[in-house]
């Protein structure tokens, strides 16, 4: 199966370990990551137009070393997923994401007619932290969750996209039960909750159930409480 990822640091996150989990059930996934840091659907729109070699290419969670274009991506194979985000920031704002998704979108099916099209779900930030209080203005995790989650959905029904990867709302069941997934109050820990978003794609794009997924190897430590409560977290919101 063949994923390419569009997005940002968040993109990042989420395919850091995508490729070694799936593998570990058996599952063979070749996870392809265009990221630029911060980077909005508005920037993406001006990408493809320009043609841009403006993006960082990851294979399978690891950088490369090389730049490549939307379109370079795009055209370089059968894709059986592509995926697309909006960057956190502008996420709880549906005006920003228009007209620039579906021009993406179309671009994709235009282009890829073969591939389901996906849209990652973001998560909120850190209760107390300065980047939810200073950057987004919301008095909790919950409040800029709520309005994230609404953006979202509104995005996947007028975009017409394939599905959501409900990656926010993992996070945040993981927030709720006590648990550390920011590293720095907005991304996503190296352990835990990247491990906790690859379990959301593997089980979104595979149908498959996460207890098959044995993979530990982790950039920082992971405890077995964390694994259990990630692979909890997954089966509660996807509901298997």
């Amino acid at each position: 199966m063949n994923v390419l990822a569009i997005g940002n640091s968040f993109s990042q996150d989420a395919t850091r370990y995508l490729h070694q989990v799936a593998k570990s059930a058996g599952v063979y996934l070749e996870v392809f990551n265009l990221e630029i840091g911060g980077c909005p659907l508005s920037k993406h729109f001006r990408n493809i137009k320009a043609d841009a070699k403006a993006y960082a290419f990851e294979f399978n969670g690891i950088y490369t070393g090389f730049q490549m274009s939307i379109s370079d991506a795009v055209l370089s194979r059968d894709w059986d997923y592509i995926t697309i985000q909006q960057v956190s920031t502008q996420s709880p704002k549906y005006e920003t994401y228009q007209p620039y998704l579906n021009f993406c979108v179309d671009y994709f099916r235009e282009n890829c007619p073969k591939a389901k099209v996906l849209l990652q779900q973001v998560w909120s930030y850190e209760n107390g932290g300065p980047q939810i209080t200073n950057w987004t203005k919301y008095n909790n995790t919950d409040e800029m969750f709520a309005d994230t989650k609404a953006s979202y959905d509104k995005a996947l029904a007028d975009s017409k996209a394939d599905g959501l990867i409900r990656s926010g709302e993992v996070m945040l069941e993981l927030m709720h039960g006590g648990f550390k997934v920011h590293r720095d109050g907005f991304h996503a820990s190296l352990g835990l909750a990247r491990y906790a978003i690859a379990l959301t794609w593997f089980a979104t794009l595979t149908g498959r159930d996460v207890d098959t997924v044995t993979f530990k190897d982790f950039d920082e430590p992971v405890t077995e409480e964390e694994i259990a409560a990630a692979k909890a977290a997954v089966k509660k919101v996807l509901g298997k």
